[in-house]
Protein backbone atom coordinates (compact mmCIF):
# COMPACT_ATOMS: atom_id res chain seq x y z
CA UNK A 1 0.00 0.00 0.00
CA UNK A 2 1.57 3.35 -1.00
CA UNK A 3 2.35 5.78 1.85
CA UNK A 4 -0.22 8.46 2.59
CA UNK A 5 0.50 11.84 1.03
CA UNK A 6 0.59 14.79 3.41
CA UNK A 7 -2.17 17.31 2.67
CA UNK A 8 -1.12 20.57 1.05
CA UNK A 9 -0.64 23.36 3.61
CA UNK A 10 -3.61 25.69 3.94
CA UNK A 11 -3.02 29.21 2.54
CA UNK A 12 -2.04 31.84 5.09
CA UNK A 13 -4.71 34.53 5.52
CA UNK A 14 -3.08 37.96 5.23
CA UNK A 15 -4.21 41.56 5.51
CA UNK A 16 -3.03 44.64 3.62
CA UNK A 17 -3.01 48.03 5.34
CA UNK A 18 -3.04 50.78 2.74
CA UNK A 19 -5.62 50.74 -0.03
CA UNK A 20 -3.66 52.96 -2.41
CA UNK A 21 -1.64 51.90 -5.46
CA UNK A 22 0.89 49.74 -3.61
CA UNK A 23 -1.67 48.04 -1.39
CA UNK A 24 -3.99 47.33 -4.32
CA UNK A 25 -1.12 45.91 -6.37
CA UNK A 26 -0.20 43.71 -3.39
CA UNK A 27 -3.75 42.40 -3.19
CA UNK A 28 -3.79 41.49 -6.87
CA UNK A 29 -0.40 39.77 -6.66
CA UNK A 30 -1.58 37.73 -3.67
CA UNK A 31 -4.75 36.69 -5.50
CA UNK A 32 -2.73 35.70 -8.58
CA UNK A 33 0.10 34.14 -6.58
CA UNK A 34 1.23 30.61 -5.80
CA UNK A 35 -1.65 29.89 -3.43
CA UNK A 36 0.51 30.08 -0.31
CA UNK A 37 -1.34 33.25 0.74
CA UNK A 38 -4.97 34.28 0.70
CA UNK A 39 -6.48 37.74 1.18
CA UNK A 40 -8.20 38.03 4.54
CA UNK A 41 -8.74 41.78 4.73
CA UNK A 42 -8.03 45.07 2.95
CA UNK A 43 -7.61 48.10 5.19
CA UNK A 44 -7.64 51.80 4.32
CA UNK A 45 -8.64 55.19 5.63
CA UNK A 46 -10.41 56.47 2.50
CA UNK A 47 -13.78 54.74 2.06
CA UNK A 48 -13.88 55.86 -1.59
CA UNK A 49 -10.50 54.34 -2.53
CA UNK A 50 -10.31 52.03 -5.51
CA UNK A 51 -8.48 49.42 -3.46
CA UNK A 52 -11.30 49.06 -0.94
CA UNK A 53 -13.88 49.03 -3.72
CA UNK A 54 -12.05 46.27 -5.61
CA UNK A 55 -11.60 44.21 -2.46
CA UNK A 56 -15.29 44.54 -1.63
CA UNK A 57 -16.29 43.36 -5.12
CA UNK A 58 -14.02 40.34 -4.65
CA UNK A 59 -15.70 39.41 -1.37
CA UNK A 60 -12.71 40.37 0.78
CA UNK A 61 -13.38 41.90 4.21
CA UNK A 62 -12.70 45.64 4.20
CA UNK A 63 -12.52 48.54 6.62
CA UNK A 64 -11.88 52.26 6.15
CA UNK A 65 -11.00 52.72 9.83
CA UNK A 66 -7.29 51.92 9.56
CA UNK A 67 -5.50 49.57 11.91
CA UNK A 68 -8.20 49.90 14.59
CA UNK A 69 -10.77 48.83 12.03
CA UNK A 70 -8.62 45.80 11.18
CA UNK A 71 -8.39 44.78 14.83
CA UNK A 72 -12.19 45.04 15.11
CA UNK A 73 -12.87 42.78 12.11
CA UNK A 74 -13.90 39.22 13.03
CA UNK A 75 -11.59 38.04 10.22
CA UNK A 76 -8.57 39.38 12.13
CA UNK A 77 -8.59 36.29 14.36
CA UNK A 78 -7.39 34.23 11.38
CA UNK A 79 -4.84 36.73 9.99
CA UNK A 80 -1.28 35.37 10.13
CA UNK A 81 0.61 38.24 8.49
CA UNK A 82 -0.04 41.92 7.77
CA UNK A 83 1.49 43.95 4.93
CA UNK A 84 1.86 47.63 5.83
CA UNK A 85 1.81 49.76 2.68
CA UNK A 86 1.23 53.15 4.32
CA UNK A 87 4.04 55.54 5.35
CA UNK A 88 6.98 55.52 7.75
CA UNK A 89 5.08 57.59 10.32
CA UNK A 90 1.88 55.56 10.00
CA UNK A 91 3.78 52.29 10.30
CA UNK A 92 5.10 53.17 13.75
CA UNK A 93 1.53 53.76 14.92
CA UNK A 94 0.29 50.58 13.23
CA UNK A 95 3.08 48.49 14.73
CA UNK A 96 2.31 49.79 18.24
CA UNK A 97 -1.22 48.44 17.80
CA UNK A 98 -0.29 45.18 16.08
CA UNK A 99 2.74 44.08 18.09
CA UNK A 100 0.73 42.96 21.16
CA UNK A 101 -1.42 40.69 18.97
CA UNK A 102 1.54 38.55 17.87
CA UNK A 103 0.67 38.84 14.17
CA UNK A 104 3.63 38.97 11.76
CA UNK A 105 4.20 42.23 9.85
CA UNK A 106 5.97 43.02 6.58
CA UNK A 107 6.70 46.74 6.42
CA UNK A 108 6.85 48.29 2.93
CA UNK A 109 7.64 51.75 4.32
CA UNK A 110 11.11 53.14 5.16
CA UNK A 111 10.28 53.10 8.90
CA UNK A 112 12.85 50.33 9.52
CA UNK A 113 11.39 49.23 12.85
CA UNK A 114 12.39 45.63 12.20
CA UNK A 115 15.45 44.17 10.47
CA UNK A 116 15.98 44.85 6.78
CA UNK A 117 14.83 42.13 4.39
CA UNK A 118 16.08 41.67 0.82
CA UNK A 119 14.79 38.20 -0.11
CA UNK A 120 17.75 36.94 -2.18
CA UNK A 121 20.30 38.22 0.34
CA UNK A 122 19.13 37.70 3.91
CA UNK A 123 15.52 36.50 4.21
CA UNK A 124 16.47 33.09 5.61
CA UNK A 125 18.20 34.80 8.54
CA UNK A 126 14.96 36.54 9.57
CA UNK A 127 12.20 34.00 8.91
CA UNK A 128 11.00 34.22 12.52
CA UNK A 129 11.24 38.01 12.93
CA UNK A 130 7.91 39.55 14.04
CA UNK A 131 8.46 42.69 11.94
CA UNK A 132 10.47 42.75 8.71
CA UNK A 133 11.31 45.92 6.80
CA UNK A 134 11.39 45.67 3.00
CA UNK A 135 13.90 48.56 2.80
CA UNK A 136 12.96 50.69 -0.25
CA UNK A 137 12.44 50.20 -3.96
CA UNK A 138 16.01 51.36 -4.54
CA UNK A 139 17.23 48.97 -1.86
CA UNK A 140 15.39 45.98 -3.34
CA UNK A 141 16.90 46.76 -6.75
CA UNK A 142 20.48 47.53 -5.74
CA UNK A 143 21.35 45.81 -2.44
CA UNK A 144 21.43 42.38 -4.16
CA UNK A 145 24.02 43.68 -6.63
CA UNK A 146 26.25 45.23 -3.97
CA UNK A 147 25.97 42.00 -1.98
CA UNK A 148 26.92 39.99 -5.08
CA UNK A 149 30.11 42.05 -5.44
CA UNK A 150 30.83 41.71 -1.71
CA UNK A 151 30.58 37.92 -1.98
CA UNK A 152 33.72 38.00 -4.12
CA UNK A 153 35.70 40.91 -2.68
CA UNK A 154 35.28 43.39 0.22
CA UNK A 155 33.38 46.52 -0.84
CA UNK A 156 34.99 49.63 0.63
CA UNK A 157 32.26 51.94 -0.68
CA UNK A 158 28.91 51.46 -2.41
CA UNK A 159 26.86 54.21 -4.01
CA UNK A 160 23.54 53.83 -5.79
CA UNK A 161 21.44 56.17 -7.88
CA UNK A 162 17.79 55.24 -8.43
CA UNK A 163 15.84 57.13 -11.07
CA UNK A 164 12.08 56.66 -11.06
CA UNK A 165 9.25 58.23 -13.03
CA UNK A 166 7.80 61.23 -11.20
CA UNK A 167 4.33 59.89 -11.95
CA UNK A 168 5.12 56.69 -10.03
CA UNK A 169 6.09 58.65 -6.90
CA UNK A 170 2.93 59.16 -4.91
CA UNK A 171 2.42 61.24 -1.76
CA UNK A 172 3.91 58.51 0.45
CA UNK A 173 7.11 58.28 -1.58
CA UNK A 174 7.52 62.06 -1.73
CA UNK A 175 6.90 62.43 2.00
CA UNK A 176 9.57 59.84 2.77
CA UNK A 177 12.47 60.96 0.55
CA UNK A 178 14.80 61.49 3.52
CA UNK A 179 13.89 58.10 4.98
CA UNK A 180 14.38 56.57 1.52
CA UNK A 181 17.98 57.72 1.21
CA UNK A 182 18.88 56.95 4.82
CA UNK A 183 17.29 53.48 4.82
CA UNK A 184 18.75 52.50 1.45
CA UNK A 185 22.22 53.67 2.46
CA UNK A 186 22.08 51.74 5.74
CA UNK A 187 20.93 48.59 3.94
CA UNK A 188 23.93 48.81 1.62
CA UNK A 189 26.10 48.52 4.74
CA UNK A 190 24.05 46.27 7.00
CA UNK A 191 22.74 43.84 4.38
CA UNK A 192 25.12 44.08 1.41
CA UNK A 193 28.24 44.48 3.57
CA UNK A 194 29.71 47.70 2.18
CA UNK A 195 31.97 49.57 4.59
CA UNK A 196 30.64 52.99 3.53
CA UNK A 197 27.62 53.88 1.41
CA UNK A 198 25.45 56.53 -0.17
CA UNK A 199 22.04 56.50 -1.85
CA UNK A 200 20.49 59.02 -4.23
CA UNK A 201 16.95 59.09 -5.65
CA UNK A 202 15.92 61.04 -8.75
CA UNK A 203 12.28 61.77 -9.61
CA UNK A 204 12.33 62.03 -13.40
CA UNK A 205 9.51 64.20 -14.79
CA UNK A 206 9.95 62.97 -18.38
CA UNK A 207 6.84 62.27 -20.46
CA UNK A 208 6.07 59.60 -21.39
CA UNK A 209 7.30 58.23 -18.04
CA UNK A 210 10.58 56.30 -18.08
CA UNK A 211 11.20 52.92 -16.51
CA UNK A 212 12.96 52.64 -13.15
CA UNK A 213 16.72 52.69 -13.65
CA UNK A 214 19.43 52.08 -11.08
CA UNK A 215 23.18 52.49 -11.17
CA UNK A 216 25.32 50.68 -8.60
CA UNK A 217 28.92 51.72 -7.98
CA UNK A 218 31.16 49.57 -5.79
CA UNK A 219 34.77 50.35 -4.93
CA UNK A 220 36.88 47.26 -4.26
CA UNK A 221 40.32 47.93 -2.82
CA UNK A 222 43.34 46.08 -4.20
CA UNK A 223 43.19 43.29 -6.77
CA UNK A 224 39.97 41.38 -7.47
CA UNK A 225 38.71 38.73 -9.88
CA UNK A 226 36.62 40.61 -12.46
CA UNK A 227 35.17 37.43 -13.97
CA UNK A 228 34.10 36.11 -10.56
CA UNK A 229 32.41 39.42 -9.73
CA UNK A 230 30.55 39.51 -13.04
CA UNK A 231 29.38 35.90 -12.62
CA UNK A 232 28.20 36.65 -9.08
CA UNK A 233 26.24 39.68 -10.31
CA UNK A 234 24.63 37.73 -13.16
CA UNK A 235 23.65 34.85 -10.87
CA UNK A 236 22.12 37.24 -8.35
CA UNK A 237 20.19 39.10 -11.07
CA UNK A 238 18.74 35.77 -12.20
CA UNK A 239 17.60 35.04 -8.65
CA UNK A 240 15.92 38.44 -8.32
CA UNK A 241 14.25 37.88 -11.69
CA UNK A 242 12.60 34.73 -10.31
CA UNK A 243 10.14 37.00 -8.45
CA UNK A 244 10.61 40.29 -10.37
CA UNK A 245 10.46 39.21 -14.05
CA UNK A 246 11.14 42.75 -15.33
CA UNK A 247 14.51 43.03 -13.53
CA UNK A 248 17.47 43.08 -15.91
CA UNK A 249 20.97 44.46 -16.46
CA UNK A 250 21.13 47.16 -19.10
CA UNK A 251 24.63 46.19 -20.19
CA UNK A 252 27.62 44.15 -19.10
CA UNK A 253 29.24 44.83 -15.74
CA UNK A 254 31.89 47.56 -16.12
CA UNK A 255 35.29 47.59 -14.44
CA UNK A 256 37.62 50.57 -14.06
CA UNK A 257 40.99 49.97 -12.44
CA UNK A 258 42.90 52.66 -10.53
CA UNK A 259 46.54 52.16 -9.58
CA UNK A 260 49.14 54.27 -7.73
CA UNK A 261 49.78 56.23 -10.93
CA UNK A 262 46.11 57.08 -11.56
CA UNK A 263 44.23 56.97 -8.23
CA UNK A 264 40.53 57.83 -8.04
CA UNK A 265 40.08 60.94 -5.91
CA UNK A 266 37.34 60.69 -3.27
CA UNK A 267 36.58 63.93 -1.36
CA UNK A 268 36.03 62.21 2.00
CA UNK A 269 38.99 59.85 1.94
CA UNK A 270 41.43 61.04 -0.73
CA UNK A 271 43.03 58.78 -3.34
CA UNK A 272 41.61 55.30 -3.97
CA UNK A 273 43.43 52.43 -5.68
CA UNK A 274 41.59 49.32 -6.74
CA UNK A 275 38.59 48.60 -8.96
CA UNK A 276 35.36 50.51 -9.50
CA UNK A 277 32.54 48.11 -10.42
CA UNK A 278 29.57 49.68 -12.21
CA UNK A 279 26.26 47.87 -12.75
CA UNK A 280 23.31 49.43 -14.57
CA UNK A 281 19.82 48.01 -14.00
CA UNK A 282 16.33 48.52 -15.32
CA UNK A 283 13.07 47.36 -13.73
CA UNK A 284 9.88 46.99 -15.74
CA UNK A 285 6.72 46.49 -13.71
CA UNK A 286 4.49 43.47 -14.21
CA UNK A 287 1.49 45.81 -14.75
CA UNK A 288 -0.76 43.75 -12.46
CA UNK A 289 -2.38 46.99 -11.28
CA UNK A 290 0.31 49.64 -11.62
CA UNK A 291 1.61 50.81 -15.02
CA UNK A 292 4.67 49.03 -16.42
CA UNK A 293 6.85 52.11 -15.90
CA UNK A 294 6.27 51.89 -12.12
CA UNK A 295 8.91 49.22 -11.66
CA UNK A 296 9.94 50.96 -8.43
CA UNK A 297 6.59 50.06 -6.87
CA UNK A 298 6.35 46.65 -8.51
CA UNK A 299 9.71 45.49 -7.14
CA UNK A 300 8.54 46.33 -3.61
CA UNK A 301 5.27 44.43 -3.86
CA UNK A 302 6.91 41.49 -5.67
CA UNK A 303 9.64 41.22 -3.04
CA UNK A 304 7.11 41.48 -0.21
CA UNK A 305 4.91 38.71 -1.63
CA UNK A 306 7.94 36.48 -2.25
CA UNK A 307 9.10 37.04 1.33
CA UNK A 308 5.65 36.35 2.78
CA UNK A 309 5.30 33.11 0.82
CA UNK A 310 8.69 31.91 2.09
CA UNK A 311 7.79 32.88 5.68
CA UNK A 312 4.50 30.98 5.42
CA UNK A 313 6.29 27.93 4.03
CA UNK A 314 8.86 28.05 6.85
CA UNK A 315 6.19 28.36 9.55
CA UNK A 316 4.13 25.51 8.10
CA UNK A 317 7.19 23.25 7.87
CA UNK A 318 8.06 24.03 11.47
CA UNK A 319 4.50 23.28 12.58
CA UNK A 320 4.45 20.05 10.60
CA UNK A 321 7.75 19.01 12.21
CA UNK A 322 6.37 19.65 15.70
CA UNK A 323 3.23 17.66 14.95
CA UNK A 324 5.30 14.77 13.61
CA UNK A 325 7.50 14.84 16.72
CA UNK A 326 4.52 14.68 19.06
CA UNK A 327 3.01 11.85 17.02
CA UNK A 328 6.05 9.54 17.31
CA UNK A 329 5.43 6.15 19.02
CA UNK A 330 7.04 5.32 22.36
CA UNK A 331 9.69 3.15 20.70
CA UNK A 332 10.71 6.08 18.45
CA UNK A 333 14.27 6.06 19.79
CA UNK A 334 14.83 2.61 18.27
CA UNK A 335 14.31 3.86 14.73
CA UNK A 336 17.38 6.03 14.13
CA UNK A 337 17.68 4.89 10.52
CA UNK A 338 14.10 5.93 9.77
CA UNK A 339 14.72 9.33 11.37
CA UNK A 340 17.82 9.91 9.25
CA UNK A 341 15.93 9.25 6.02
CA UNK A 342 13.03 11.46 7.10
CA UNK A 343 15.39 14.31 7.89
CA UNK A 344 17.00 13.98 4.45
CA UNK A 345 13.62 14.17 2.75
CA UNK A 346 12.61 17.22 4.80
CA UNK A 347 15.87 18.95 3.91
CA UNK A 348 15.17 18.42 0.22
CA UNK A 349 11.89 20.33 0.58
CA UNK A 350 13.51 23.46 1.98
Amino acid sequence: MPPATAPAPAPWPVAVIGSGNIGTDLMIKILRGSGALTMGAMVGIDPTSDGLARAGRLGIATTADGVDGLLALPEFADIRLVFDATSATAHRTNWARLEPTGVRVLDLTPAAVGPYCVPVVNLDAHLDAPNLNMVTCGGQATVPIAAAVAQVAPVAYAEIVSSIAARSAGPGTRANIDEFTETTSRALREVAGARRSKAVIVLNPAEPPLLMRNTVYCLVEGDCDHTAIENSVLETADRVRSYVPGYRLKQRVQFDTYGPDNPLYIPQTGGFTGTKVTVMLEVTGAADYLPAYAGNLDIMTSAAVAAAERIAQHAQQAQHGQQAEHAQPAEYGEHAEHTEHAGTAAGALR
